[in-house]
């Protein structure tokens, strides 16, 4: 799998290696409350819990997330059957899904800290970065830092990640997998030398340099889900969440939902922010059909976000644009205009790197994209927007970006982008040329 390819001990260790294969504590003494008889109902949940995971022992992903589905719709309330169908998605590629049940698995036992990193991994695949990273917060101190540390890089912080990892490589004890991450980090930092030499430590003259090619190209994804897909080593399919019949408020009787507990993971995860239509991938009559997961490629992503999944190589991100924050211009009592505040255009560094803002399917929607994205940041303005056109088997899109900078330009400004509660991403050169309408206006 890739997974082994390009990481031999990994953050994958933990969410889909062994403690999923054969684990009875998964499914073995899962005792009903009160020491009541158990139902016909929980011994059917158990059956199927137990079906999906051997499916997922088999590599059948498919299988499993239909036992798995089953063992919620039989016992819903049960945090363990939630976990489990949350890593199945994940197995599946099912990126919406997966954040979905483990979102809820979360709210059922938020002490556990293999479904929280769980959840902070689809929260990366589905490009909700800022989120993701709250989400290892939170949950810090029941996740090892070895994985957490990777998982940050993945976030955007590698900085942060370099940090945390160093501290956990110098305790005594530490093994080749913290080693092995913190290399991983520094890697996606652009810290070249450093990386190499911290991978060394445990792999042959051989095996580190074909290590760090591989990291060379996984340092330059194309798609927000590329680093996950290939850590876990599943194919990101199409995917419209999960079935609405399997959600946890649907799941409650009228009287267990009149006395509902507010969910736990409310107190940490941003609120939804209202999203405008066009700016997501639009699904045009006629051209792009939402299907289920395994029929088409694109998908539904919950909060009005789109998200255009294809096979590799030929796979297009949707980033989504939050709502543009309102500016208030004050003057004081008596002025007739406000005052205009004309910002210093920044110079940046030439290079191969851009920032993707977003993907469309029409360019009219990417250059109104586009007009919203200089408001919110004005640093854009200075910048020329260029466009990608991908075919995939849902159409044609444009990817709206910025670039041609050196990578610790790129970084920076993708940084105050979403700093400006925009969304974006960092990758190489996509056959990115200046857009025809932006030529037309200056």
């Amino acid at each position: 799998m890739n997974a082994r390819r390009i990481l031999t001990v990994s953050v994958s260790a933990l969410v889909l290696g062994a403690p999923l294969l054969g684990a009875p504590s998964l499914i073995g003494g899962l005792a009903v409350a009160n020491g009541k008889v158990e139902t016909v109902d929980a011994r059917k949940a158990a059956k199927e819990a137990k079906a999906a995971q051997k499916a997922l022992k088999s590599g059948n992903a498919q299988k499993a997330v239909t036992h798995a589905e089953a063992a919620v719709t039989f016992d819903p309330r049960n945090s363990e059957y939630r976990k489990l169908l949350g890593e199945t998605y994940l197995f599946a590629g099912r990126f919406v899904s997966a954040a979905q049940a483990l979102n809820e698995a979360l709210s059922l036992d938020p002490a556990n800290g293999r479904t929280a990193l769980n959840l902070a991994l689809a929260q990366i695949a589905n490009g909700e970065w800022a989120t993701a990273r709250q989400t290892l917060d939170v949950h810090a101190a029941s996740i090892p830092a070895s994985d957490r540390g990777l998982a940050i890089a993945l976030a955007g912080d590698p900085g942060s990640a370099v940090a945390l990892l160093m501290e956990a490589a110098r305790q005594p004890g530490a093994d080749s997998k913290t080693r092995q991450n913190l290399a991983l980090s520094l890697a996606l930092a652009g810290q070249w030398q450093q990386a190499r030499a911290v991978a060394g430590i445990d792999l042959s003259p051989d095996q580190l340099d074909g290590r760090i090619m591989q990291w060379a190209s996984f340092a330059r994804p194309q798609n927000a889900y590329d680093q996950v897909a290939a850590l876990l080593g599943v194919t990101p399919v199409a995917d419209t969440g999960q079935p609405t019949r399997l959600a946890l408020a649907q799941s409650m009787s009228t009287a267990v939902a009149a006395q509902r507990v507010a969910d736990p993971v409310d107190s940490y995860m941003p609120r939804a922010t209202p999203v405008e239509t066009v700016d997501a991938v639009a699904t045009p009559s006629g051209d792009v059909a939402m299907t289920d997961a395994v029929a088409g490629p694109a998908i539904t992503v919950p909060s009005g976000q789109q998200i255009v999944f294809a096979p590799r190589k030929e796979i297009v991100q949707a980033i989504p644009t939050r709502a543009v924050r309102t500016e208030v211009a004050s003057a004081s009592v008596g002025a007739t205009a406000p005052l205009k505040v004309e910002t210093e255009a920044r110079s940046f560094a030439k290079g191969s790197w851009y920032v993707q803002l977003g993907a469309y399917d029409r360019i009219g929607v990417a250059r109104d994209a586009w007009g919203r994205a200089i408001k919110r940041t004005p640093t854009l303005a200075s910048l020329t927007p260029a466009s990608a056109s991908v075919s995939t088997r849902a159409g044609r899109f444009q990817r709206l970006s910025v670039g041609g900078l050196a990578r610790a330009d790129a970084d920076a400004l993708c940084r105050e982008i979403r700093g400006d509660g925009g969304r974006c991403f960092v990758r190489s050169g996509a056959g990115d040329k200046p857009t025809g309408w932006a030529q037309r206006t200056r």
